[in-house]
């Protein structure tokens, strides 16, 4: 179907359609990548991109060459030195709730390593506070935390968790199977209601599950009980079977107020 004719091209509606698929593409990686040097990649791609398609369209055979070649290498150059971001993209889109519904995952990686890392914590009598984010992201509680951006793994967690680390005090944020930061510092709830007897980690989980739409598991060094903080509210006292239950229901589903 025949939108309008310019000279000596035609729009279709499936150009319009190309078009606009193109740039919501271009949009969403420069939104996830914004505030890194990969946001000034992707700038440079979409400009290479616009000239060459200006270029067949007016026929220019030699910068049309130019730019195929280009295009070509940039793109190249883009997956080798952004590996882990492409990455961490292909596991978001993965863990996406809609595709999920046509392929199933048995099993989550990060519930696996949260469940087996808490009880080692317990066995050991160490406190730990994990984060798990979903669909707002962290980004000011990253930007004052340590890098870590590796994959989640339970050793890796219970190695955070050390007494003898510096980053044991601060919560772990998890984001789509990568640890990204240790040692950050959550807000603490002002919630008057909250028992008098739980301590910072408790209060911070509560915290940050009251401003974003984080799953946080807390592990009491006290008293080496698990609770869970969801959207400002407290599961506690959770054994194993509990834990995997509530993450598996929140982290997976959960978008209701509970």
């Amino acid at each position: 179907m025949t939108l309008f004719t310019i000279k000596f091209i035609t729009v279709t509606i499936w150009d319009v359609l190309d078009i606009l698929l193109v740039y919501y593409i271009f949009l969403k990686l420069f939104q996830f990548f914004r505030g890194s040097r990969a946001s000034q990649m992707i700038i440079g791609l979409a400009a290479i991109f616009m000239l060459s398609f200006v270029a067949r369209i007016l026929n220019l055979q030699s910068l049309s060459w130019l730019m195929g070649h280009l295009q070509t290498v940039w793109v190249i150059a883009f997956v080798i030195i952004f590996q882990p971001e492409l990455r961490r993209i292909l596991i978001m889109i993965g863990q996406n709730r809609f595709l999920r519904r046509f392929f199933a995952e048995p099993k989550s990686k990060t519930i696996d390593a949260i469940i087996d890392s808490s009880m080692e914590l317990i066995r050991r009598k160490w406190g730990g506070l994990y984060v798990l984010g979903r669909e707002i992201r962290l980004k000011t509680l990253r930007d004052t935390a340590t890098s870590i951006n590796a994959e989640v793994s339970s050793s890796l967690l219970v190695s955070i968790f050390n007494p003898g680390s510096p980053l044991h005090d601060g919560a772990v944020i998890i984001q789509n199977d990568i640890i990204e930061v240790a040692g950050a510092i959550l807000p603490l709830s002002d919630n008057p209601d909250l028992d008098p007897l739980l301590g910072t980690r408790h209060r911070a989980a509560l915290g940050i599950s009251e401003e974003s739409d984080a799953v946080v598991v807390v592990v009491s060094e006290e008293t080496q009980k698990i609770a869970v903080a969801y959207q400002g509210m407290f599961y506690r006292s959770v054994d194993e079977d509990m834990l995997r239950g509530l993450l598996n229901k929140l982290f997976f589903i959960g978008n209701e107020k509970r």
